[in-house]
């Protein structure tokens, strides 16, 4: 289970995946806290204002299942496999042409107070960075 705080940090990364067995709770309503380590940011912006509400409010226990359901997470893996499944996910990962993965990052950390007219140069400008480095050069040429 990851609750609380545990589940905010979880919540913050990237990519996040679980086992089937894996559920997520924001308990602090039931012993008079609010949720900290960044969770009314992330989640809101993960799964909508009303579930993240009403899962805040009501401290409901949300199950990997339905986690992936509503967005809150990417996969869920069986408790057997997910082992391998996330080494193949990490390997994946580690061969992705790394200037790019950054840039994407920037873009998407970027959008989260733009509008679409800022959004789009921030786009041009880190696209025309991308395509100035060496791993476009060495991506396009292995796709050709």
């Amino acid at each position: 289970m990851a609750a609380g705080a545990g589940a905010n940090i979880a919540l913050a990364c990237d990519i996040v995946v679980a086992t089937e067995k894996a559920s997520f709770i924001q308990a602090f309503s039931k012993i008079g806290l609010i949720p900290d380590s960044g969770g009314t940011f992330t989640l809101p912006r993960l799964i909508g204002w009303q579930r993240t509400s009403a899962i805040m409010m009501l401290g409901d226990k949300i199950s990997a299942l339905k986690a992936v359901q509503m967005g809150m997470i990417y996969k869920m893996f069986s408790t057997e496999s997910f082992a391998e499944e996330v080494s193949k996910l990490a390997e994946t990962l580690s061969m992705m042409p790394t200037k790019g993965m950054a840039l994407t990052k920037k873009a998407l950390n970027e959008s989260h107070t733009n509008d679409l007219r800022t959004q789009l140069a921030v786009e041009d400008k880190y696209q025309t960075e991308a395509g100035h480095s060496h791993d476009y050069r060495e991506g396009a040429k292995a796709f050709f």
